[in-house]
């Protein structure tokens, strides 16, 4: 079994030998405590999934962890076994439970919390989102007001009964339960039958939804181009569940049919909306799953004349930036998310993302921006098409190639680029690992889709001049592509005639297209090799002709 967020492994070595560690095991229970509990398995190596042959557990270990930890931690709860695995060998099974309402901690006083398959602290200025998504882990499961199960919505009971009976994400062990069976696996009710908050965001009258301390609020919101409202539509009296608030939401606005008309070819053409249903739906399911129920605050959809704006209350769970947000996945809500998912709202989690940025560049426009202020986060993506034959040039390729996920996401920002470099590239794809690098190009390196030229840093990705050939499509020439010799060359002859100048004023004359980061890089390197002269630092550094 692989680690992730709710299982560790770890080997027996951590406790017998000379000197134990019991501190790193105490941070790891810390590490589950914070989140939603979790169990270490002490006894099997991490790239192993059965204990080494002959491995016998001492009978005082289990005794001697629980008292270790007892001392080393604060508001950790743990149950600790000895169990026998497959091959009659022994291994230790320690069960951290989740601190429901409190801030576990080592007993010197640092604080940790596990994301996704690593153990991380918890600095001193994250400690009040670390509160409030305490609160929020338990929202779902809480009874508050005690509704009996047969009080809710009888109408939505009926649907979501039939929702989940028509989906493909269901298993048939799982729809052949009862209603009771089902709601309980849903935790929609609790032991006694109650309607758990959950339960009362998707099932519910409109009479409990509106006493859930803060059921979800949607406010549309039209600007011209002048920053001026002309159209507000509110959802707020809490007649409709997530999945009604989505449906209504989508139909019931007229803006989301505006589109542009693009050539397929000679003769055929087709409408690219403004705004992919498939993406807003998204963004959407992501503002109703992801946001803390504990906190108070609208959800606002601002709509601009190039662009929509979905801003969510309070901030992104633990773990998560706006600059790893493509690869990183913090389950806020956890059962609210499963629902999302099995009855096909909402991709799984963690693939969302990377939706949305291969919906955003197969339609040529930009990648989506997360923002996060002080107490929301609101997601930006703009409607313009950077180039019709982007669109063109994807579809052909797709034709011609079974493409991922990733590689299409890959292709679409290298096309809209026509030639990047590695580190810019990097920083749009939220990742400085060249491992995580090479697996998101995929084959599009192997079938030579996508070429590369220089090394390291100034790694340039571009399009195959034979395969753009081939599909007809991104002819416009472009200095993108000029080879580094004759930019070295261009740039001497610049600094030449304008010394002494700036690298600002470099870039404006050669022109927009060549990146500024390529620029840099050619300065330092005719700087390295002795052929330029460099005054001053930073912007305002000047260059000149090194002379002889």
């Amino acid at each position: 079994m692989n680690e992730n967020e709710h299982f560790d492994k770890k080997s027996l070595k951590l406790l017998i030998s000379k000197n134990p560690d019991w501190k790193a095991l105490a941070r790891d229970c810390v590490c589950f405590a914070n989140a939603k509990g979790g169990k270490i398995i002490i006894g099997i190596e991490d790239d192993c999934d059965m204990p080494p042959s002959g491995q016998k557990i001492s009978k005082k270990l289990p005794e001697q962890i629980l008292k270790r930890i007892e001392e080393l931690t604060i508001n950790v709860g743990i149950g600790v076994k000895i169990k026998t695995a497959g091959n009659n060998t022994e291994f230790i099974e320690i069960n951290v439970l989740p601190s429901a309402s409190t801030i576990a901690s080592t007993s010197d006083g640092q604080y940790y919390i596990r994301i996704a398959d690593n153990c991380k602290p918890v600095l001193p200025d994250e400690l009040s989102r670390l509160f409030t998504d305490k609160s929020a882990f338990q929202w779902e499961t809480k009874v508050v007001s005690k509704y009996y199960w047969n009080t809710c919505d009888q109408n939505k009971l009926k649907q979501f009964l039939t929702d989940i009976q028509n989906s493909q994400r269901v298993s048939d062990f799982v729809k052949q339960k009862s209603e009771e069976e089902l709601l309980t696996y849903y935790q929609f009710i609790d032991s006694n039958g109650n309607l758990t908050n959950l339960g009362v965001l998707w099932l519910g009258t409109q009479q409990q939804r509106a006493r859930l301390l803060y059921a979800p609020v949607v406010q549309f919101i039209k600007y011209n181009e002048r920053g001026e409202k002309v159209r507000k539509e509110v959802w707020d009296d809490f007649t409709l569940n997530p999945k009604e608030l989505i449906e209504s939401i989508w139909h019931s606005l007229p803006e989301w049919k505006e589109g542009i008309e693009i050539s397929d070819g000679i003769l055929g053409r087709h409408i690219v909306y403004h705004y992919n249903e498939t993406v807003v739906r998204e963004l959407l399911a992501n503002a109703l799953v992801h946001r803390p129920y504990t906190t108070r605050g609208d959800i606002f959809i601002n709509l601009f004349p190039n662009r929509l704006e979905i801003h969510n209350p309070g901030l992104l769970p633990l773990g998560v930036t706006p600059q790893n947000i493509l690869h990183q996945s913090v389950k806020r809500n956890e059962h609210l998310s499963k629902v999302f998912y099995d009855l096909g709202l909402m991709e799984r989690e963690g693939s969302g993302y990377d939706k949305i940025y291969e919906i955003q560049v197969s339609e040529a426009k930009p990648l989506p921006e997360v923002q996060e202020g002080n107490d929301r986060v609101s997601v930006t993506i703009y409607n313009q098409i950077k180039n019709p034959d982007v669109i063109r040039f994807i579809e052909e390729v797709k034709k011609r190639y079974h493409l991922t996920q990733k590689e299409i996401i890959c292709l679409g920002i290298i096309a809209q680029h026509q030639s990047i470099l590695a580190t810019e590239f990097s920083r749009l794809l939220q990742s400085q690992n060249d491992k995580q690098i090479k697996n998101w190009l995929g084959n599009l390196l192997k079938y030579e889709i996508i070429k590369t030229k220089g090394r390291t840093k100034g790694t340039e990705y571009f399009v195959n001049p034979k395969i753009l050939k081939n599909t007809g499509e991104l002819k416009n020439t472009s200095l993108k592509y000029i080879q580094e010799h004759r930019l070295e060359a261009l740039i001497l002859t610049d600094i030449e005639r304008f010394q002494p100048t700036k690298v600002s004023e470099i870039h404006q004359r050669i022109g927009k297209e060549i990146p500024l980061r390529k620029i840099k890089y050619i300065l330092k390197k005719l700087k390295d090799d002795n052929k330029i002269s460099q005054t001053g630092k930073t912007s305002g550094a000047t260059y000149t002709i090194k002379q002889n």
